[in-house]
C-alpha cells in the first residue's frame, strides 16, 4: 500500500492489525459521524438515513414494487391471470358453432360471433 508523504503506518491503525472481516465489516457499515445527514448500514443490509422524514406510503410502495422478488410475484401473478383468461376464450370457443369446427378465431371474433349465438338463441325461444 503506498502511503502520502503525510501519512505513516501508525495512522492505518486497524487497517494493518484488523483482520481481513473487521476491515471488510468496516467498509460495509459505513463511515460512522456526527454528521446528521449520513446513511448508516442496518444489521441485514438495509440503509437508513438519519435525516430524513418517514416516507410516505406512495413512496414507501414504489420502493417495494421496485424490488426483484415483487416484480418476478407480479408477473407470476399476471402469466396465471392471462392463461385463466385463454381458458376461458378457449371455454367460450368450444359452445359456438362455427364452420369448420376447428377454426381458429381471435379473441374478439369469439366475442362477436357469442353476441350473434346469443341474440339468435333469443329469437328462437321468442318464437
Amino acid at each position: 500500500m503506498m502511503l502520502s508523504p503525510d501519512q505513516t503506518e501508525t495512522d492505518l491503525g486497524s487497517w494493518t492489525q484488523s483482520d481481513p472481516e473487521t476491515v471488510l465489516n468496516d467498509l460495509k457499515g459505513g463511515c460512522m459521524s456526527d454528521d446528521p445527514g449520513m446513511d448508516v448500514m442496518e444489521p441485514g443490509g438495509k440503509i437508513k438515513s438519519l435525516n430524513q422524514a418517514p416516507l410516505s406510503r406512495e413512496e414507501k410502495r414504489r420502493r417495494r414494487r421496485a424490488t426483484a422478488k415483487y416484480r418476478s410475484a407480479h408477473a407470476t401473478r399476471e402469466r396465471i391471470r392471462v392463461e385463466a383468461f385463454n381458458v376461458a376464450f378457449a371455454e367460450l370457443r368450444k359452445l359456438l358453432p362455427t364452420l369448420p369446427p376447428d377454426k381458429k378465431l381471435s379473441k374478439i371474433e369469439i366475442l362477436r360471433l357469442a353476441i350473434c349465438y346469443i341474440s339468435y338463441l333469443n329469437h328462437v325461444l321468442d318464437v
